[in-house]
């Protein structure tokens, strides 16, 4: 069987309204051209949905006289039509009859979707992305006005967070074609950017519409920052799907820079947890997204309890004694810097300083000291940095140009 029994093959979408505004719905034409063979009884074209991987054919048959008759010569084919729905992504094959290997034509056709002004205004799955809302934050909740829809159709409408699909946040309440009040009132918990209202109509495959009311509020995404005490952890999970990278960072001071520690960096897409971490105030959060860069620091509350380092002359008087108070047992290490505000560069001579009970009246604070020599550590060029010895992740108390 020659390829060139089949020609062009030309889809296009239909609408068909019925009479008294009962709504309309959307079809798939599928014209081909056939040359005539004496072996070819008839032609099918198969329409696949890519969504719902279902399958419908039709078929057309040739007589048995045209083909005699009509041999070589051109016809062009009209099938019946094919149901379909708005956006819905369709894959057509037109073959022989019987079927020749080989010989056949295949076309991917998209159908148009809501934004379509034809598509838009006649077709009820697609009223239901035309719904008003109101947010009332006090209360928590979204009120949604459902639109009046041709047909007598019932629409379904949720709160969702917006993922890869749309995932349920709550309760699918459906409103009745009927109903009195076409207002629902949808409860949430936190206002997030991927908190999502979605809505469409009871019908087979129905055209899903979303609004996210709050996409401006990100605020909240870094918020779900925990501290778990037992295990000294520190874990930060996303709410709403993100891109881009988490690490710990160090802050010295009130401006914007923080300092990444080594090897902190995750990516951003899921759950992040850093095992054995500092509680100190300058350690922090750095979160470089789509969204930008934003620098949270969890420890910077009075219930966290944070270590601290003095510098004064030791009994010796060559010497200057580093002390460590912290709240509990601990390892620190000390490093002089050359050049002020630099971490980890520029360090050398680290130094080893364990922790024992101190002196005081309650027993609560557990101190450590290293003497340090005079010659070293004076000079207005010179830092001295301290920092957890026995944790994976510390941020460093920095001291700069000491009195000698």
């Amino acid at each position: 069987m020659p390829q060139s029994v089949l020609g062009a093959l030309t889809l296009s979408t239909a609408m068909r309204c019925a009479p008294r505004d009962d709504g309309c719905s959307l079809l798939l034409r599928v014209h081909a051209s056939l040359r005539l063979h004496e072996s070819l009884r008839g032609l099918e074209a198969c329409a696949l949905s890519m969504d719902t991987q279902e399958t419908h054919c039709h078929g057309v048959r040739v007589p048995r006289a045209s083909r005699r008759l009509h041999v070589g010569q051109e016809f062009q084919v009209h099938f019946d039509c094919f149901e379909v729905s708005a956006a819905q992504s369709i894959h057509v094959t037109l073959r022989t009859v019987p079927h020749f290997c080989g010989v056949q034509l295949e076309q991917q056709y998209h159908v148009e979707d809501c934004g379509d002004e034809d598509v838009g205004r006649n077709l009820p799955e697609c009223l239901a992305g035309k719904l008003s809302y109101w947010v009332d934050r006090s209360r928590k909740v979204v009120l949604v006005q459902l639109p009046e829809a041709p047909g007598g159709t019932d629409y379904y409408v949720r709160l969702c967070l917006k993922w890869f699909t749309c995932e349920d946040v709550g309760e699918v309440v459906q409103v009745a074609a009927n109903s009195v009040s076409r207002m629902v009132s949808l409860p949430y918990s936190q206002e997030l950017p991927c908190l999502c209202l979605e809505s469409w109509s009871a019908t087979p495959d129905a055209v899903r519409t979303q609004t996210c009311p709050f996409e401006d509020d990100t605020e909240a995404l870094w918020e779900a920052i925990r501290y778990h005490p037992a295990s000294q952890a520190l874990s930060w999970e996303p709410a709403c799907p993100l891109s881009g990278l988490v690490s710990l960072c160090w802050c010295p001071g009130p401006g914007p820079h923080c300092h990444e520690l080594q090897d902190s960096q995750r990516p951003a897409h899921g759950r992040v947890q850093y095992s054995l971490v500092d509680t100190q105030p300058q350690l922090c959060l750095q979160f470089s997204t789509s969204l930008g860069v934003r620098v949270r620091c969890p420890f910077r509350q009075p219930r966290f309890p944070a270590w601290k380092m003095t510098v004064c002359p030791a009994p010796s008087g060559t010497h200057l004694r580093v002390t460590f108070f912290s709240p509990g047992p601990a390892r620190f290490q000390l490093c002089l810097c050359r050049g002020r505000k630099t971490w980890p560069r520029a360090c050398h001579r680290a130094l080893q300083a364990t922790t024992h009970p101190a002196a005081s009246a309650d027993g609560t604070v557990d101190s450590a000291f290293v003497d340090v020599s005079r010659d070293e550590a004076c000079g207005p060029n010179t830092c001295i940095q301290g920092w957890r010895a026995d944790m994976h992740f510390s941020a460093p108390q920095q001291l700069c140009g000491v009195p000698c």
